[in-house]
C-alpha cells in the first residue's frame, strides 16, 4: 500500500487531512514550525492518534512519519 493510500484511508475513516493532524499535533505542542519538536517519541504520538481516532499502529505511524517529514503527500 501506497503512503498516500493510507492517508486516503485515514481521510476516510476519520474526516481528517494531512493539515488536520498537522495542526492537531501543534495544538498538542509536538511541532513547532511544521517540524516534530525535540524529545517527542513516536508512542506518544501513536498512543494519542490511536485513543484519539481509534487508528491502528500502522495508520498511526503515517501520521507520525508526516508530522516528522519522513513522507509527504503523494508519496508512493
Amino acid at each position: 500500500m501506497s503512503f498516500q493510500a493510507y492517508l486516503t484511508n485515514i481521510e476516510t475513516r476519520t474526516g481528517k487531512r494531512p493539515d488536520d493532524f498537522r495542526a492537531w499535533a501543534a495544538a498538542k505542542g509536538w511541532t513547532a514550525e511544521g517540524k516534530l519538536a525535540p524529545g517527542v517519541k513516536a508512542g506518544t504520538i501513536t498512543d494519542a492518534l490511536k485513543a484519539e481516532f481509534e487508528l491502528g499502529h500502522g495508520h498511526a505511524m503515517a501520521i507520525y512519519a508526516l508530522l516528522k517529514g519522513m513522507k509527504k503527500e503523494g508519496d508512493a
